[in-house]
């Protein structure tokens, strides 16, 4: 179960993230223009799945350090 959880967290936050950063990335970059959601799209089509991929393996690491951290501020080792 915690490996199913841990997948479908990681595809529903990466596709979150990918979906914002690339659309302002590919706006900044190219501007308003006719294809912009075209390139868009293929921006978001490669970065979805390495951000997926990326959070899938960093989740345990990434969840030890902010328990690390919130330990800290809590007072707690």
């Amino acid at each position: 179960m915690e490996r199913t959880s841990r997948l479908v967290l990681s595809i529903v936050m990466s596709g979150a993230m990918a979906f914002m950063v690339t659309l302002l990335a590919t706006f900044l970059n190219l501007g308003p223009r006719p294809d912009f959601v075209v390139y868009w799209l293929k921006a978001y089509a490669v970065a979805w799945p390495v951000a997926a991929a990326t959070a899938f393996v960093f989740m345990p690491t990434a969840r030890r350090v902010t328990e690390g951290i919130v330990g800290r501020i809590y007072g707690r080792p």
